[in-house]
C-alpha cells in the first residue's frame, strides 16, 4: 500500500472525487437549468469508465495519465478567466503532492526552477502527526477545536529571492472513517488528549498510524504574504540581537532580500558609541553584515570629520537614499566617498539612523549593486519594523550593561555570590524607601561566628629569580650598548666609561638606587644620543643595531626586559592555571555547604574560605560541614599540585611550588569595607588570624634553617593534638588513593613574633597520580 505522505500520519490516504462526484449527480436529477443539467451529465459520463475516481486511488501515475479528465471535471472550480491570475490547485490531503495548477501557480513553479519541491514551512513530524488527530477529532468526533494551523510554502523566485505564499484549503471534497483497526475514544479521552497536545506518544496511543482513512482532494490556494512572513522573521531576529547569542541569524540578510524584494543586497549594521563620538561593530554579526558606507565613516574620516557627521546625524535624523548612485550631483561625484561606492559597486543605498529620544543609536545600511533597488516606497517599509528596531536595540544596551556590571562583579570586586543575598537585602530596603521618599542609611555588611581555611600555592624563590633575570637584562643591555658605542665616534667615548662602572657595580656591589641611577643615564644622555645618531648620516650598519637595540627595550622603562618577561610570563600561566582549577572545583566546594571564597594571584594563588551559619542560615549547619570542606581543600590543593607538574616543562622559566594549608579552629567575623569594596577580617582580635597567615610566608622548621614549606610537599599547619589527628585521617585516605606518599613529617614551627605553639604536619605528593 502507498503512503501518500512523507511523514507519518494516523492516515491512510486515498485520492477520490466521490464527493465532487456526488454533487454533479445532485445538478443532474435537482437542477432546473438545462444547460447544468447536461454539463453534469456530461461529465459523468465521461468519467464513468474511471472506476478509481469514485472509490480512490493511491497510484499518483494516474494522475498525470489522466490529466486532461481531471481537468475538464474540474473545470467549474478552476475558472479559466481566472488561471493568470489566482495561484490555485488541487492537492492530497496535507501533502506535497499537488495538480491541476492555475497558470500563475505553474508559472511560480517553473521559475523555482525544474529540481525545486514544495514542502510545507516549519512543521516538525510531531506535530503533523497531531494536527492530522485534530482533523479527526473534528472531522468524525465533530468537537469544535478550530485547530487552523496556518501552512506556508517557500517558493524562490526567478532573482533567487524567497517569495512565502499562504496556504487556504477547501476541505469540502473529503472524507475521514475509521478502519476495522482504529480505536474510537470516549469523550474523555478526547478532552484528556487536547489538554496534552505536545504528548505525541500518547495521541500515537489513540490513533495508531494509519488507522483511519482519508479519502478525497483539497483545493490549495497561495496568497504571496512575503513581506508580512519577513516582516516576522525579521522581528523574531531583531529580538535575538543579544551580547550573549553566539549563534546570530546568518539568514538576516536572505530575509531583507524578501522584504525589499531586492535580489542582491548587503546590509550592515553599527551601534554608536556616545562616550566615544565613533560606531562600534557587532561583532558576533561580522560574518553576517556588511558595512560598505559604515566601514568608510569609520576608517576614512579624521576625528573632527567624523563627530561633525554624527552631530549633524543626530539634530537631522533623516534617512538617506539613493535610487541610483550614476544620477548624483557632479559635485558629490566627486568626493572621496562616491569613489568607496563604486569601488564596492554600490549602485542604490539607504542609510538610515536609529534615533531614540533624539539621542543616535545606530546606523543601518542597505545597498545593492543593482540601480534602483532602493527608494522612497522602501525605505517606507522600514516604518512597519521600526519600533521592534528600538526594542532589540534598546534591549541590546540593556543586556550588554547587565553583561559589563556581571564581569565588574565577577572580576574586579569581592562580592560572592554565597553573600551577594545581603548585599541585595539592604539595597531593597534603600530602593524601597527611596521610592516612599524616605532616607535610609545603608547598614554595615558583616558576618559572624565563621571558621576560615586558607590555603596558599607559593611560587618559590620568584623574588631571588626575578634579581638574577634583572642582573641579566642589565648586563646584556651594557653589552649591546658598549658594542654600538665602539661604532661610533670618540665623542661616545664618556657613556663608554659610565656604563663600565655601572656594570661593575651589578656584578659585584649593587645598591638599592643602581637600577634607577641607569635609567636616568639611559633617559637624559645615552638614548638621546642613539637618537640623533638615526637621524645624521650615519652608517648603515649603525643604523640597524640602534634599532635593534631599541626593539628590544621595553619603552616604559628604558630597560631590556627578555628575561624578565619570560619569567612573568611563566608566572602568569602558572597563576592562570592554578586560579582556573581552584575556581572550578570551588563549584563542588559550594555544593557542600555555601561559604564565601575569594582567591589572590601573585606569586603563586592563595585562597581564603569562610564557613557559617551566617552565610546560609536557611540551611542545616554543622560541624561535619568544617571537615568536609577541609577535606576538599586538601585534596584541591593535591589537584592543583599534580596539575602543576603536568604542565611545569612548559614554562619558559622554570619555576617551583610549595604549598601550605593553616587551620584556624577560632571563629572570626568578617565585614565589607566599603572603601576598599572588599571584605576583611573584623576588628583587633580577628585581626591575629591575619598575622600568623602573613608570618608563615617564610616560617622555618623550629631550630633549623629548613623552611617549613618545600616543592612537592604539602603542608599543614594547626595548633593542637586534635587539628593533627583530624588531618591524618585526611591523609590516610589520599594515601590509599595513592594521591600522598607514606613520608608524613611532624614538625615545630619556629616561634614567630608574638606566635608560639605552632606544629605541622608535612607530606609528599605522589608524582605518578591523577587526582579524580
Amino acid at each position: 500500500m502507498a503512503n501518500l505522505y512523507k511523514k507519518d500520519s494516523p492516515f491512510q490516504v486515498y485520492i477520490s472525487f466521490k464527493k465532487y462526484l456526488d454533487v454533479l449527480e445532485h445538478i443532474r436529477y435537482n437542477d432546473r437549468l438545462e444547460y447544468r443539467v447536461n454539463y453534469a451529465e456530461s461529465l459523468i459520463e465521461k468519467t464513468k469508465n474511471f472506476k478509481e475516481l469514485k472509490e480512490g486511488f493511491q497510484d499518483t501515475s494516474l494522475l498525470e495519465k489522466n490529466e486532461e479528465l481531471i481537468k475538464l471535471l474540474l473545470a467549474d472550480l478552476f475558472p479559466t478567466g481566472l488561471t493568470h491570475n489566482e495561484i490555485k490547485a488541487a492537492s492530497i490531503p496535507l501533502s506535497n503532492i499537488t495538480f491541476n495548477y492555475t497558470e500563475r501557480f505553474k508559472g511560480i513553479l517553473k521559475d523555482a526552477g525544474k529540481d525545486f519541491e514544495i514542502e510545507l514551512r516549519n512543521i516538525s513530524d510531531n506535530e503533523f502527526y497531531v494536527f492530522c488527530c485534530c482533523l479527526i477529532l473534528q472531522s468524525y468526533f465533530k468537537k469544535d477545536i478550530k485547530s487552523t494551523i496556518p501552512f506556508y510554502y517557500d517558493i524562490p523566485n526567478k532573482q533567487g529571492i524567497m517569495k512565502h505564499y499562504k496556504i487556504t484549503v477547501n476541505s469540502d471534497f473529503t472524507e475521514i472513517f475509521p478502519t476495522e483497526d482504529a480505536q474510537i475514544p470516549s469523550d474523555d479521552i478526547l478532552d484528556m488528549l487536547l489538554e496534552n497536545l505536545d504528548d505525541f506518544k500518547l495521541w500515537k496511543k489513540y490513533f495508531p498510524s494509519q488507522s483511519w482513512i482519508l479519502k478525497g482532494f483539497t483545493i490549495i490556494s497561495l496568497v504571496d504574504c512575503t513581506s508580512e512572513v519577513a516582516l516576522s522573521d525579521l522581528k523574531s531576529s531583531m529580538i535575538e540581537i543579544d551580547p550573549e547569542d553566539l549563534n546570530p541569524n546568518e539568514n538576516l540578510t536572505e530575509i531583507f532580500k524578501s522584504y525589499f524584494d531586492v535580489a542582491e543586497l548587503n546590509f550592515g549594521l553599527m551601534t554608536f558609541n556616545k562616550k566615544e563620538q565613533k560606531l562600534d561593530k557587532l561583532p558576533i554579526y561580522e560574518s553576517v553584515l556588511t558595512n560598505h558606507i559604515l566601514d568608510f565613516w569609520i576608517n576614512a574620516f579624521d576625528e573632527e570629520t567624523r563627530i561633525n557627521t554624527f552631530n549633524n546625524l543626530s539634530h537631522n535624523s533623516k534617512p538617506i537614499v539613493v535610487s541610483n548612485v550614476n544620477n548624483l550631483d557632479e559635485n558629490v561625484r566627486q568626493l572621496p566617498s562616491f569613489n568607496i561606492l563604486k569601488d564596492n559597486n554600490v549602485n542604490s543605498f539607504m542609510v538610515i539612523p536609529i534615533m531614540k529620544d533624539n539621542d543616535l543609536l545606530a546606523i543601518m545600511e542597505f545597498t545593492s549593486p543593482i540601480a534602483g533597488s532602493f527608494n522612497g516606497l522602501k525605505l517606507k517599509k522600514m516604518e512597519f519594523f521600526s519600533d521592534m528596531i528600538l526594542f532589540s536595540l534598546s534591549r541590546f544596551y540593556f543586556e550588554k550593561n547587565y553583561q559589563i556590571e556581571a564581569i565588574i562583579q565577577r572580576e574586579y570586586t569581592s562580592i560572592h555570590d554565597s553573600v551577594v543575598w545581603k548585599f541585595r537585602n539592604e539595597a531593597e530596603k534603600y530602593f524601597t524607601a527611596s521610592l516612599g521618599k524616605k532616607i535610609y542609611t545603608l547598614k554595615q555588611i558583616s558576618f559572624k561566628n565563621l571558621t576560615p581555611l586558607f590555603g596558599v600555592s607559593d611560587i618559590r624563590s620568584s623574588s631571588e629569580k626575578r634579581f638574577n633575570l634583572m642582573l641579566q637584562d642589565l648586563n646584556q643591555q651594557i653589552e649591546w650598548l658598549i658594542d654600538i658605542l665602539a661604532l661610533t665616534n670618540s665623542d661616545s667615548e664618556k657613556f663608554t666609561l659610565a656604563l663600565d662602572v655601572f656594570e661593575n657595580e651589578l656584578n659585584n656591589e649593587i645598591k638599592a638606587d643602581t637600577e634607577q641611577r641607569f635609567q636616568r643615564l639611559l633617559r637624559e644622555e645615552i638614548h638621546p644620543f642613539l637618537q640623533a645618531k638615526l637621524e645624521m648620516r650615519s652608517p648603515r650598519e649603525v643604523k640597524t643595531k640602534i634599532k635593534d637595540y631599541f626593539l628590544q627595550m621595553r619603552p616604559q622603562t628604558d630597560l631590556f626586559y627578555n628575561h624578565r618577561k619570560k619569567l612573568d610570563d611563566s608566572i602568569t600561566l602558572l597563576n592562570r592555571k592554578l586560579a582556573d582549577m581552584l575556581d572550578e572545583n570551588q563549584v563542588k566546594a559550594q555544593q557542600i555547604f555555601p561559604h564565601y571564597y575569594e582567591r589572590f594571584k601573585s606569586d603563586g594563588v592563595e585562597h581564603n574560605l569562610y564557613i557559617g551559619h551566617n552565610i546560609a542560615p536557611e540551611l542545616h549547619y554543622t560541624s561535619k560541614v568544617v571537615h568536609k570542606l577541609r577535606y576538599w581543600q586538601l585534596k584541591t590543593i593535591c589537584k592543583m599540585e599534580l596539575e602543576f607538574q603536568s604542565f611545569k616543562k612548559d614554562l619558559p622559566i622554570p619555576l617551583d611550588i610549595a604549598s601550605l594549608i593553616f587551620v584556624y579552629n577560632e571563629k572570626i567575623d568578617i565585614r565589607f569595607r566599603m572603601d576598599e569594596k572588599r571584605f576583611d577580617v573584623d576588628g583587633a582580635y580577628n585581626s591575629y588570624y591575619e598575622i600568623i597567615k602573613k608570618r608563615l610566608d617564610k616560617a622555618h622548621v623550629k631550630d633549623s634553617s629548613e623552611r617549613i614549606t618545600a616543592p612537592g610537599k604539602i603542608t599543614i599547619v594547626y595548633f593542637g593534638m586534635e587539628n593533627q589527628r583530624e588531618y591524618l585521617e585526611y591523609v590516610t585516605k589520599l594515601q590509599k588513593k595513592g594521591i600522598l606518599q607514606h613520608d608524613v613529617e611532624f614538625l615545630k614551627v619556629e616561634d614567630l613574633q608574638g606566635i608560639t605553639g605552632l606544629l605541622a604536619l608535612r607530606v609528599s605528593i605522589s608524582q605518578d597520580h591523577a587526582v579524580s
